[in-house]
């Protein structure tokens, strides 16, 4: 059987350097906040070309913390609305609730899983605070144009990069013609987290940046924010027994902090290896019944998972499980249809609901031998 995700091969290569790290940790002796986080807090900023890394506790916090952090300051008000992409996994939503503000759905594009930009607009009201853009499976959304509309209506931006670790884009090459994420190779490609805005990442073990339990972070280039952020996720203390505000415990772990800045080094490579696999599935998989993701070939993508679609979505599980292949989907109930979101159960999104009901995530990784991406691309074209 191809696993979907095979966690233990893809950490094989670290195997060494984790027990070594694991060695000097315990001979240490100190467990929280310290030089691992700090190092990966400056390596990850470095390397997202952003000013500010807060290592928190996962990705979930992450984002509630930003959100928090901007009540503290006076910019978001409990019971603010913050336009939300319909099709998310729920933990962007939750988030949004978790801060007490009020989440509204807006449809993605069917074409890239991504909020449509062209059916925000309808959903503002005299309510409406912040965007949170979901970079969906590892591609960025059309951040130019949602800086437009942010800007236009005097709109925070949070970004939810959770599945998008080194998704680049470049200022310089947006076309205007259609405000697409396109990348010249004769420009400079920089970080989506230098859009300047605060953004929350996840580094759950199957994330392409994944360590070996959970794990989150936030990069931004606002000087208060960060103050504010440090302080929050250490129980709104900056000096220890004083707080100053009613903070959170949402501490980056000194050894996850350890292990992912082992794997940093490796996270440009394993990017390239997801984009080498899914240039072959998207060259060589021919099935008029399978939908394949849109992608540019551009470094807007990072192939966190690789999803088709298709109408008979059942049956093609079963088939591709009888011939060897693991494949999971992302994600089969909406968030307005989940129990938990009793208050959006009566809310129409067909294009959310079309998606759910039809998308399949087959495997891609680093950890794929030629053998097996071979084995996958025959069987999806003999369906």
């Amino acid at each position: 059987m191809i696993q979907f995700l095979n966690l233990k091969k893809m950490n094989q290569p670290f195997e060494v350097a984790f027990q070594e790290k694991m060695k000097q940790f315990l001979e240490g002796g100190w467990y929280i906040l310290g030089s691992e986080v700090k190092q990966f807090e400056t390596d990850f900023a470095a390397y997202c070309g952003a000013k500010y890394c807060i290592g928190v506790g996962n990705g979930l916090d992450a984002l509630v913390l930003i959100f928090k952090a901007y009540i503290q300051l006076g910019k978001l008000q409990k019971g603010d609305e913050v336009i939300v992409p319909a099709n998310t996994y729920i933990a962007s939503i939750l988030a949004v609730l978790q801060a007490d503000l009020i989440p509204v759905l807006v449809e993605p594009r069917l074409e890239t899983f991504n909020i449509n930009p062209e059916e925000i607009e309808a959903k503002i009201t005299s309510k409406t605070k912040a965007i949170l853009p979901v970079h969906l499976y590892g591609q960025l959304c059309e951040m130019k144009t949602l800086n437009a509309i942010a800007k236009k209506h005097n709109l925070l931006v949070i970004e939810d990069a959770a599945q998008a670790h080194g998704a680049r884009f470049s200022v310089q090459c947006l076309i205007d013609s259609n405000q697409s994420l396109l990348l010249d190779t004769d420009c400079h490609a920089e970080l989506v987290s230098v859009s300047h805005h605060p953004t929350a990442y996840s580094f759950y073990p199957g994330k392409n940046l994944g360590a070996l339990g959970d794990a989150g972070a936030i990069t931004t280039n606002d000087d208060e924010l960060a103050q504010v952020l440090y302080s929050i996720r250490n129980y709104g203390s900056k000096v220890k027994y004083e707080n100053e505000i009613i903070g959170e415990n949402s501490r980056l772990d000194e050894l996850q902090a350890a292990f992912l800045n082992i794997k940093l080094k490796q996270l440009d490579s394993e990017n390239e290896s997801r984009r080498k696999i899914a240039k072959r599935y998207l060259s060589e998989i021919k099935n008029d019944k399978i939908v394949l993701p849109n992608w540019d070939f551009s470094q807007n993508h990072v192939f966190h998972l690789f999803v088709i679609r298709t109408s008979n979505r059942m049956d093609l599980q079963k088939y591709l499980k009888e011939n060897g292949i693991e494949t999971m989907i992302h994600y089969p109930i909406p968030p307005h249809k989940q129990k938990a979101l009793s208050d959006w159960n009566h809310l129409s999104f067909p294009i959310t609901d079309k998606i759910h009901n039809e998308v399949l995530s087959i495997p891609l990784n680093s950890s794929l031998e030629d053998d097996e991406i071979q084995h996958i691309i025959t069987v999806l074209n003999r369906f």
